[in-house]
């Protein structure tokens, strides 16, 4: 199988994810967790990274991490094969470390990012290492160092997570906001529990419609499985059928108000999807779905009953 794409730009930003290899205890020892941290912040140097949370557990990590000048594959590579390397000299072992290629996925400034640091600062509560109100004992964690101003690094990005919570400075009265709004996601959340252990790690995106829309047609995301994840894929192709129909409707002098209101077979919408159907692959259960043509059985025999009727 082919490998997935890596998209890097000036300025993104990803949520990366990685596993020991046949998901082991690679980060057991408390030791090992610290060369690792160690190993990271290198990299942060080296690559001139901004880190603005991570995590490490017994057998995985999360980073929520920053790239300036659009080098994350690079930086990836050292810091796990300098790491390897340094972990198999130690143990006097040899192979894998980890599981696979990480995983990334791009993350929105602001209306994601800030979300996506409670959810790293969280992991040890969510696998019932400690309780929330703990998670400041928990040395391999960038919470620690947001309780910790002092002896931060200069890569580290405190503030990000912070503001996400409500715009709380950091100061003494802002970290302790902080440490209670991360208790309260965890036995409350503004949905309940479930909003403080929801999914931050899947699809290939985290943030809105618009901030995928913009990666779509900006970077020309690949729209194929080796670019990214399957959910991530239909997600891309979704957001081209979407401008391909805005261009079309604005074409025809139409809107989406019309769409509504217009009858399933009207032929100017029968058009329209022909037109989508000649100039992109979009499929006939989105296309009935977007254009209000009914059932995508229906619509298809609409579509070529409009078709013999030479109306395109």
């Amino acid at each position: 199988m082919a490998r997935k794409l890596r998209l890097e730009f000036p300025g993104a930003i990803y949520h990366v994810i990685n596993r020991g290899n046949y998901r082991s205890w690679v980060f057991r020892d408390p030791k090992t967790r610290t060369a690792f941290q160690s190993c990271l912040f290198e990299a942060c140097e080296r690559c001139d990274w901004l880190l603005h949370a991570f995590v490490i557990m017994s057998n995985h990590f999360h980073l929520a991490l920053e790239t300036p000048v659009g080098n994350l594959v690079a930086g990836m590579h050292w810091l796990e094969v300098t790491f390897a390397t340094r972990f198999n000299r130690m143990r006097h072992e040899h192979g894998h470390l980890f599981e696979g290629r990480y995983k990334s996925l791009f993350v929105e400034a602001g209306t994601a990012l800030g979300p996506l640091c409670d959810y790293i600062h969280l992991n040890p509560v969510r696998a019932s290492k400690l309780n929330a109100t703990s998670l400041s004992d928990y040395r391999h964690s960038s919470y620690w160092f947001v309780q910790q101003p002092t002896l931060r690094p200069k890569f580290l990005r405190a503030a990000t997570a912070l503001a996400g919570a409500g715009g709380l400075t950091d100061s003494p009265a802002g970290r302790r906001s902080y440490q209670a709004f991360l208790e309260w996601q965890a036995a409350e959340g503004p949905a309940g529990k479930s909003k403080a252990y929801v999914n931050l790690s899947g699809g290939w995106a985290l943030g809105s419609d618009e901030f995928k829309a913009t990666l779509v047609h900006d970077l020309a995301v690949v729209a194929d499985p080796r670019a990214l994840e399957t959910h991530g894929a239909r997600e891309v192709k979704e957001q081209r059928w979407s401008r391909a129909l805005e261009t079309a409707l604005q074409a025809t002098g139409k809107s989406r108000a019309d769409l509504e209101r217009d009858r399933k077979s009207a032929p100017w919408k029968l058009a329209v999807a022909a037109q989508l159907k000649r100039s992109t692959d979009a499929s006939n259960q989105w296309l009935a779905a977007n254009l209000n043509l009914g059932t995508p059985s229906g619509f298809s025999h609409n579509l070529s009953y409009f078709k013999q009727a030479g109306q395109q």
